[in-house]
């Protein structure tokens, strides 16, 4: 009797299931949100999910806040340019979103110049093909989102070393303190001291927290849907370059002898191999440069997979709702419970990549300066 319950039950929920998806379809059928019908004024231009993506994805020069009919709410930056010997500075509020444009610059529309300030011929849309090199010191959105992870960086760390002053060396931290502490003690254990000589270690161990925390915050900002949060700017290629940079740099010249004979004369590798030609040695003068193009690649590409899932399952709704707005809304619930649950997991992954970012740097680190008898 309990199998012939349980198998009533099976057949029932089955039932179920069928009978709604058999409505979504039909009611996806017959109740189209734009039909052909419509009055002329109440027609819109249809949905296009990929220029959102790609516009939110791509920088540009003025941060939006929100949009209210026909009228943006946004925070314009300061545009900065040299061209022809002379220097411009105005807001970005000048160029109206796209619109217009100023002193004889506009934003680009097209190809490899969009969301580009480029120089502009009188009707202010055609770009000039005889412009001379314009050089733009513009702060645009990211690189003032940069800017407000790196003041969040001071102030928590400035707040937190007044809390450790006031405790004296006998006092036990408490609170966000210990959490901090926590995590200090987790990235240097399992980092630097793992990955470095512990001779050389110190002088490291700076720039190491300085990284890992710089993208952990500016990570956890990407997840904020509000300002000053929202702008993944570890997925912009130009950022992840300039900390590829940073570690490249630093190791170079922060390593000893030891390196750089481990590069030209690879101990313990056959004399065949790097004479009379250098085979070992182009190697790893290869590697040399390859291990921060890889560091930068595999931060962006992470970050920027994830940026735009989300955004991707956002726009499923809205691709739906122009198809059926039943649908649309029907899909809105599951919609956003996966988006809560992707941006907890994202919590995950904003520690991770920052974790492993430092791993890397730290084991390049720990090449750069190995021990005399290694």
């Amino acid at each position: 009797m309990h199998e012939v319950g349980a198998t009533y039950k099976v057949v029932k929920f089955c039932s179920v299931q069928k009978f709604f998806f058999s409505a979504l379809l039909l009611l996806c059928i017959v109740a189209p949100a734009n039909s052909n019908n419509a009055p002329e004024d109440t027609i819109r231009e249809p949905f296009n999910a990929g220029d959102l993506i790609i516009g939110k994805a791509i920088d540009n020069f003025e941060w939006d806040i929100a949009k209210v009919g026909d009228s943006y709410i946004a925070l314009p930056l300061p545009i900065i340019l040299i061209y022809d010997g002379r220097f411009y500075f105005f807001l970005s509020s000048r160029f109206e979103h796209g619109k217009a444009s100023y002193k004889g610059f506009g934003i680009g529309k097209t190809g490899s110049q969009r969301n580009r300030i480029i120089r502009v011929l009188d009707d202010g849309v055609t770009p000039d093909p005889n412009a001379g090199r314009l050089w733009n010191f513009s702060i645009s959105k990211a690189a003032f989102s940069g800017l407000v992870s790196a003041l969040l960086l001071c102030l928590v760390f400035v707040w937190v070393g007044k809390q450790y002053t006031k405790m004296g060396p006998g006092g036990t931290p408490k609170g966000f303190c210990a959490l901090v502490e926590i995590i200090i003690i987790f990235v240097l254990k399992s980092t630097a001291f793992s990955s470095i000589s512990h001779k050389y270690v110190h002088r490291f161990l700076p720039y190491l927290l300085s990284l890992f925390f710089f993208i952990f915050f500016s990570n956890i900002l990407s997840l904020v849907p509000f300002f000053p949060g929202g702008v993944n700017i570890t997925g912009n290629i130009s950022v992840t370059f300039v900390l590829a940079m940073f570690t490249f740099f630093t190791t170079q010249f922060l390593a000893n002898k030891g390196y750089w004979k481990h590069i030209f004369n690879t101990p313990g590798v056959p004399v065949f191999l790097k004479f009379p030609i250098p085979l070992m040695p182009i190697i790893e003068l290869v590697g040399v440069f390859i291990k921060p193009f890889v560091l930068m690649i595999r931060l962006f590409a992470n970050m920027t997979a994830g940026f735009m899932s989300i955004l991707g399952f956002v726009c499923l709704i809205f691709v739906l709702g122009e198809f059926s707005t039943f649908a649309g809304f029907l899909v809105s619930p599951l919609v956003v419970f996966f988006l809560i649950f992707m941006n907890f997991l994202k919590i995950l992954v904003a520690f991770l990549q920052a974790y492993v970012f430092t791993l890397f740097s730290a084991m390049f680190f720990g090449m750069a300066v190995p021990d005399d008898h290694h």
